[in-house]
């Protein structure tokens, strides 16, 4: 090559290097941003128990969450907002996106929102009576 720097598509070796590590610092930034702090979001000095209905089940990344619809403290029906594991973690432990049905009747402990007025848990068990299914019986976790 005679001295020559490469050169590919009007970007020089050094300019596409740093524009890839612009894009993966956005990347990573967006990522942080995403995944939160359990212990700001919820109270992990407390524990709550609800009983209700699924309405319906995400299983993504970073974070699979449920959607139960129970009664709250005051009595009244709400739809709860439960934070799980992340899909990754959780098939490890066994669950899948078939684990859950809509209209599956759940039973579910967790860490309540520090948010008092937010009916959202971080959840520390799931079971479902009809057949005995359950997570965090067993050891099951999730960071």
């Amino acid at each position: 090559m005679n001295g020559q720097r490469l050169s590919t598509g009007g970007f020089t070796v050094p300019a596409a290097v740093a524009a890839l590590a612009a894009a993966l610092a956005v990347a990573l930034a967006a990522a942080a941003e995403a995944h939160h702090s359990f212990a700001a979001t919820y109270d992990e000095s407390r524990e709550i128990r609800i009983e209700g209905t699924l309405i319906a089940f995400r299983f993504t990344n970073p974070h699979a969450s449920v959607d139960v619809e129970a009664l709250n403290e005051r009595g009244e029906m709400v739809r709860w907002d439960v934070e799980w594991g992340g899909a990754g973690q959780l098939s490890a432990q066994g669950v899948t996106a078939e684990s859950l049905r809509t209209g599956d009747h759940v039973i579910v402990t967790g860490n309540p929102a520090r948010d008092a007025g937010s009916p959202s848990l971080r959840m520390q068990s799931l079971r479902r009576p009809a057949d005995g299914y359950g997570w965090g019986f067993e050891g099951e976790t999730f960071d």
